[in-house]
């Protein structure tokens, strides 16, 4: 290229006449997987803007916008590799879902919205004590899912482990019920999958932002119960079926107890339909209860600043500790087995779960 018009499309550039190359801010990662589909997703930084006052900047935003690739005709339980054209780098793998009958492994955590370092730490831990098929988020994924200036550094820390497992999220209160998580995780408030001989089921326990009347809430809240108990009851056939939400029905936090009465509502729904566990976050600790063949466990241990569990339920509490967290869990045959770990690898307990009949 000439060194004059070299020299021109770097001042055009500056001077913002010519789109800036678009930045990878996110992924790729891979959502909404089944034994024969996946979507591949990745996030891209146009540019964004800058707020100035006196001539000083004081804070800039990226444009983030999400692109994204289907794929059918997949074959059951096989490790994919993916790159994106002309992005060799933009590259990793993921395994479709296995049919019944084969055993799996998934990670469990979330709330990483704050404290950088500390999330940073659990994901390392997940590096090297897990090797998940997939990863349940429970919630809270940055602080405010509407500043786009969280979510790159969300994704970056993220990256090696988005880069090798498929991501099943939850909503959480600070995701603000935003576009963004919409965008990126595949538009759907509430959804469930299959993985093997277990049925996942994933809510939207965020009601305070869900609509700004209590009729619009009520309505809301009534529809998705009425999904849920559909949902539960076909997934009869499946050996295990676990239920995701942030918002825990009950809490060791003494300060949040009876919070959720909406969540500890549904608590006669699970047993009923003999739900094996459940998986929550909003409480940055770890804690596990049970009652009436139902385990309940929060997992927000994921960066967020921990809470005290100072007055854990009676009778019902199996497990807590306020500290950093996240959850193994294999599934092979009727066993289900679920070992709590602190980001360094110590082990905080261990819980075995069979199939009930």
């Amino acid at each position: 290229m000439p060194k004059s018009l070299s020299l021109c499309i770097a001042a055009l550039l500056a001077a913002g006449l010519l789109p800036a190359e678009d930045r990878l801010a996110g992924g790729p990662y891979v959502i909404n997987v089944t034994q024969r589909s996946a979507t591949l997703m990745w996030v891209l930084d146009s540019g964004g803007a800058v707020l100035s006052t006196g001539g000083r900047e004081v804070k800039s935003s990226p444009a983030l916008r999400v692109e994204k690739s289907h794929f059918t005709g997949l074959q059951p339980n096989t490790v994919y590799d993916y790159e994106v054209p002309g992005h060799p780098e933009w590259k990793g793998s993921f395994k479709t879902a296995p049919p019944p009958g084969m055993p799996f492994q998934c990670v469990v955590y979330g709330d990483t919205r704050t404290r950088h370092d500390v999330h940073r730490k659990v994901i390392d831990g997940i590096m090297k004590y897990a090797s998940p098929d997939f990863i349940v988020q429970t919630g809270d994924m940055v602080a405010d899912g509407s500043d786009s200036t969280l979510w790159p550094i969300f994704f970056d820390i993220e990256r090696p482990l988005l880069r090798k497992a498929a991501y099943f999220p939850a909503l959480g209160n600070h995701e603000r019920n935003d576009s963004y998580f919409y965008q990126f995780f595949g538009g759907r408030a509430y959804y469930s999958f299959n993985w093997g001989n277990a049925h996942f089921t994933i809510l939207d326990s965020d009601l305070p932002n869900v609509a700004p009347t209590k009729a619009a809430r009520d309505a809301f809240w009534a529809e998705e119960t009425r999904w849920l108990e559909d949902d539960l009851d076909r997934a009869q056939s499946s050996e295990f079926r676990f239920v995701v939400a942030h918002h825990p029905p009950m809490t060791a936090v003494s300060s949040r107890q009876g919070d959720n009465p909406h969540m500890t509502g549904l608590m006669p729904m699970f047993e009923k339909y003999k739900v094996s566990a459940t998986f929550y976050g909003h409480d940055h600790n770890y804690q596990h209860y049970l009652k009436n063949g139902v385990h309940y466990f929060t997992t927000g241990g994921g960066g967020a600043p921990l809470y005290d569990v100072n007055v854990p339920p009676a009778d019902l509490t199996q497990k807590v500790v306020s500290t950093e967290n996240f959850v193994v869990m294999k599934v092979e045959g009727k066993t289900a087995r679920l070992e709590a770990f602190e980001p360094d690898g110590e082990t905080i307990e261990v819980t075995a779960i069979s199939h009930q009949p």
